[in-house]
């Protein structure tokens, strides 16, 4: 009976093949290569307290354990998610021991962007006075999550997504283990893995091992792509929803119609709702960037991206899908002007740092006989009762303003139009003020 309380049970194959030195990290070359940050700290033995920023999968928690592991440090490793202050305290109470037994401690904080600003002001005092070298692990970005007092004491190093070639060195290397036994796969089928995979080394070795049991199950030791569909429950691709990658991707859309560029543009909607994005959120931004930066150049597209967001609320998905796209080609090769947003923002700001200024007495509204008396709405001119429908001449102003031109149209749609009737008015008025001017002398 004693053999089987021996038995340990096998390991996942993330932690059978967790790399045992720095030469053995897949990955992150930009970091770890011959002369890059990194493998530097590390050949010179002066780590310095770092935060290691980057997504799921890529090898934050094993870089932190190898830091350790080259300075010959104690290794205390705290999750955001689960621990508070008294825990950070009682890893510096071993901490202190550690020291007296002749050891340094690496303190290694997992989703470190989970603590708040007082858990976090915790770590101060203990880095501060090189009780501990601090390594925190993050998926979100540290200029928004990290308190700056602790930022200023840390260097940030940014991890990348691993390729496919650096996720095909990770098959080849379990396949020379041994680990996965007799298995083959296919090339389909590892293309079909690398790709889900999404640059995630843990989710790869998941899928691999899921790959094994699979394989097992059905009998046979090749891993075909029919296989590999059939039989696993391939996640979307990396997407978070609250996250830099969300806004990331929001971003490259948006810029991508600016640019009117539709492919780049469909690519990026394409990658959004594939992760998970909610449509009517895309559609909110899709109608946000027909007033942006298609304005007055094509006000059509205002309407087609508004019946669009319409559509989807009607059809729901994945047919309201079509029209959003349709909407997203529309925007990107429309003619851009952004001259009406550029014209409001000069307004306000003229308006935010303006005096108040009394409305001119032929502008004001005149409903009783008191103010008629008083001149409200005197010499008003009805411009459809003058020639062109337009009052040549008249002032809209408050007394010692003149025009700004805030309203610049682009020479581009529409506004090219708009631009040719501006100048023509502009050019009546001139005509209006000559004649008044003659006629005064």
């Amino acid at each position: 009976m004693a053999d089987l309380f021996e038995v340990k049970p096998e390991p996942p194959l993330a932690e059978a093949l967790r790399p045992a030195s720095l030469d053995e990290v897949v990955g992150q070359t930009h970091l770890l290569g011959p002369g890059k940050p990194l493998r530097l700290a590390f050949e010179s033995g002066e780590l310095q307290s770092m935060i290691l920023w980057g997504p799921p999968g890529v090898g934050k928690t094993t870089l932190a354990r190898l830091t350790a592991k080259a300075a010959g440090s104690e290794f205390i490793s705290l999750s955001a998610v689960f621990s508070g202050v008294k825990d950070i305290r009682a890893a510096m109470d071993l901490a202190e021991r550690n020291l007296a037994w002749g050891k340094h401690t690496i303190l290694f904080i997992d989703e470190i962007h989970r603590f708040n600003k007082a858990q976090q002001d915790g770590l101060l005092p203990y880095a501060e006075s090189g009780l501990v070298t601090l390594i925190g692990a993050t998926t979100e970005n540290p200029s928004f999550e990290v308190n700056s007092a602790l930022l200023s004491r840390v260097q940030v190093y940014i991890l990348k997504p691993l390729t496919e070639l650096e996720l095909r060195q990770l098959l080849n290397r379990a396949l020379a283990s041994g680990a996965l036994g007799a298995l083959t796969l296919d090339e389909m089928a590892v293309a079909t893995l690398t790709g889900c995979a999404d640059g995630d080394a843990r989710r790869f070795l998941n899928f691999l091992e899921q790959c094994r049991s699979a394989a097992g199950a059905a009998g046979t030791a090749r891993v075909t792509d029919e296989l590999v569909r059939e039989s696993l429950s391939l996640a979307l691709r990396r997407f978070d929803k609250g996250g830099d990658n969300f806004y990331d991707q929001i971003s490259a859309l948006h810029k991508s119609v600016r640019g009117s560029n539709p492919d780049a543009a469909l690519y990026w909607f394409g990658r959004m709702i594939d992760g998970g994005a909610d449509p009517r959120y895309l559609a909110r931004r899709l109608v946000r960037m027909s007033w942006e930066d298609v304005g007055l150049a094509d006000p059509r597209a205002i309407e087609l991206t508004q019946a669009a967001a319409a559509t989807y609320e009607r059809l729901g998905s994945p047919e309201g899908e079509l029209a959003l796209a349709e909407a997203v080609i529309y925007l990107a090769v429309a003619a851009k002007s952004n001259a009406a947003y550029l014209a409001y923002g000069r307004a306000m700001s003229f308006i935010k740092n303006d005096r108040s200024r009394e409305v001119p007495l032929h502008l004001r509204n005149a409903p009783t006989r008191l103010m008629k008396e008083l001149g409200h709405g005197r010499e008003y001119r009805y411009a459809h009762d003058e020639p062109h429908g337009y009052a040549a001449g008249e002032t809209y102003w408050p007394e010692g303003l003149t025009d700004p031109e805030w309203y610049r149209p682009v020479n581009r749609g529409l506004e090219i139009k708009i631009a040719e009737k501006m100048a023509f008015l502009k050019g009546l008025d001139r005509q209006a003020g000559k004649k008044l001017k003659d006629g005064g002398d």
